[in-house]
């Protein structure tokens, strides 16, 4: 889930600036980068995983507690109004959203279970309980199993095949196009395939990560969406992961690291 945090604190200084972001140009991380709620409700999927054991009734339950434990805890994270109101309720009802928050925070998903089918069940799960539009649904089932194929070996190409026959999505467009149209949004329709272009598109981690940020708009979610997909296809490099942790609070640092240990445990044992 490393490459969703670094997206989201990498593109957090631009969102929404409203002028044109020249991938090569900007500072990877500046005084002004910093996690967000992106970041934040990563940290609260991965979590409710990691107590849940793979049980499904129980890791749905975790997925509200932890997500209203930790969003509680960092009040101005920057939520979106619904899912501020959400925070503060009692109740488990979601609210019907389109949004990418679904999709930002869906990581952890697709690298704590071994096929693509529980992948795509778990996903659902982790949205639903906020995000239980059917494009709220669908833009988080999207990243995962794009991030479980890269991880898995699967080319782009690939990759790309099965998000547009299984998820609709037409991917076959250009980060370029994406910045021309500017587009103030933060739908899973509009940018989850963009956050997917910028991943086709970029050839490194870092690469990726500036082709997100650069479409402008939601750029923290942007580049939190594709770069957790580009961890899987080229992992990160030493010196931004340690950059990245970092910038992290001590308790989102100690989830991420208990996290890391539970994925060596369960791939390299």
């Amino acid at each position: 889930m490393l490459g969703a945090i670094t997206g989201d604190i990498v593109g957090s200084p631009y969102e929404y600036r409203g002028e044109l972001i020249e991938a090569d140009e900007f500072p990877l991380f500046s005084w002004f980068s910093e996690f967000t709620d992106d970041t934040v409700m990563t940290v609260a999927v991965a979590e409710a995983l990691m107590e849940g054991g793979g049980d499904r009734e129980k890791t749905r339950s975790l997925f509200i507690t932890e997500m209203r434990k930790f969003g509680r805890f960092y009040p101005n994270a920057g939520y979106g109004a619904m899912f501020a109101d959400w925070l503060c309720r009692e109740d488990e009802e979601g609210y019907q959203s389109f949004g990418n928050g679904s999709a930002m925070r869906v990581s952890p998903v697709a690298w704590y279970f071994d096929d693509l089918q529980t992948v795509e069940e778990f996903a659902e799960l982790s949205a639903s309980v906020t995000h239980d539009h059917p494009e709220g649904i669908k833009g988080a089932q999207a990243v995962a199993s794009a991030i479980f194929l890269a991880r898995t070996g699967k080319t782009k190409e690939e990759i790309k095949t099965y998000i547009e026959e299984r998820y609709g999505y037409d991917l076959d467009h250009e980060v370029e196009e994406f910045q021309r149209m500017a587009r103030i949004t933060s739908s899973c329709q509009v940018t989850v395939p963009e956050a997917i272009v910028a991943f086709l598109e970029g050839e490194s981690f870092e690469g990726v990560i500036r082709k997100a940020v650069s479409i402008g708009g939601d750029t923290d979610t942007l580049a939190a969406m594709a770069g957790s997909i580009a961890e899987a296809f080229y992992s990160i490099d030493e010196e931004i992961r340690q950059e990245t942790l970092s910038r992290l609070s001590p308790d989102l640092r100690s989830v991420v690291e208990r996290w890391n240990d539970l994925l060596r445990e369960k791939h390299f044992s």
